[in-house]
């Protein structure tokens, strides 16, 4: 079988953790690394009743998209949601590892399935890399200029930064890139901002909460931007900018990423069992 440690540098080739942002808590955050993993279980975030299911179906190592001991903490009790989950899932000998930023911006990570998914064509980092060539310089170029938008998986792939940008391969209204975007990732409900007939094409997209690439979306003359879910605050900047924005969820845009990824995770370790969460669900719940 094989080890925590293992696992988590295939992990790190298709995220690497320097992909991660400063403020963030990316890697093993808890465990052992020589641990055998027999099971290995992905989610979008830790809850009492995810940690439940991990250690009901005898997990060893845990996925988390986000992350556990976010902040410093300077003591551990179970009078804390996050301390009983790091108390429970100690006492159980389970590991965690979390990717977060970092699976957000690898080549073939969450914005990047996005993109591809809504179609998008020429796609390119909303914010590349450190050293690699300035986003205005690229959000200058025409989108058919700009990157391949090929990732292919454990290649390295050829985008690689925070957000993605891209262009439909043809105009369309709003109101039809909403249906897109609700067949896309099958949700019933969408908040948007912006008029339903108004044309788009070159589409922004910023998984969870990306209201802090509104500019890097306007810098790259995008018309939509797809984030799961902004500040009302966010919307009104965006309605001045002349940026339609598609909100479908925090949990919508990001959950099926930690589906694939389990998937990925059984085909590379076939000997292991490799599930996502089956007890996790969005928080917020709609009145049809």
């Amino acid at each position: 079988m094989p080890r925590v440690s293992e696992i988590v540098e295939w992990l790190g080739r298709r995220m690497p953790l320097e992909l991660g942002e400063e403020w963030d808590n990316v890697g093993l955050l808890l465990g052992d690394p020589a641990a055998e993993v027999r099971s290995v279980m992905t989610c979008l975030t830790l809850t009492l009743d995810v940690v439940d299911e991990a250690i009901e179906r005898g997990v060893q190592l845990v996925v988390t998209h986000h992350p556990i001991l976010f902040r410093p903490a300077q003591k551990l009790t179970t009078d804390s949601v996050d301390g009983a989950i790091v108390w429970r899932l100690a006492g159980q000998g389970v590991a965690v590892f979390s990717p977060h930023t970092a699976y957000d911006s690898a080549a073939a990570g969450i914005n990047q399935q996005l993109a591809e998914a809504l179609g998008l064509k020429s796609i390119d980092a909303l914010r590349p890399i450190e050293g690699g060539d300035d986003a205005a310089g690229r959000c200058d170029r025409p989108a058919e200029a700009a990157g391949s938008g090929t990732a292919v998986e454990g290649s390295g792939g050829s985008v690689v930064g925070a957000g993605r940008w891209g262009e439909l391969e043809v105009t369309v209204r709003l109101g039809e890139f909403l249906q897109r975007v609700r067949d896309v990732l099958g949700v019933r409900h969408l908040r948007f901002v912006g008029e339903p007939d108004r044309v788009v094409r070159r589409v922004a997209v910023a998984c969870g909460a990306g209201g802090s690439f509104l500019e890097d979306a306007v810098a790259c003359g995008c018309d939509v931007m797809l984030t799961g879910e902004a500040s009302f605050h966010t919307c009104l900047a965006a309605r001045h900018r002349n940026l339609a924005l598609v909100l479908p969820g925090h949990y919508a845009s990001e959950r099926p990423a930690m589906e694939r990824l389990a998937e990925r995770i059984g085909r590379a370790f076939p000997e292991l069992t490799a599930w996502a969460s089956e007890r996790e669900c969005d928080p917020i719940q709609w009145l049809c």
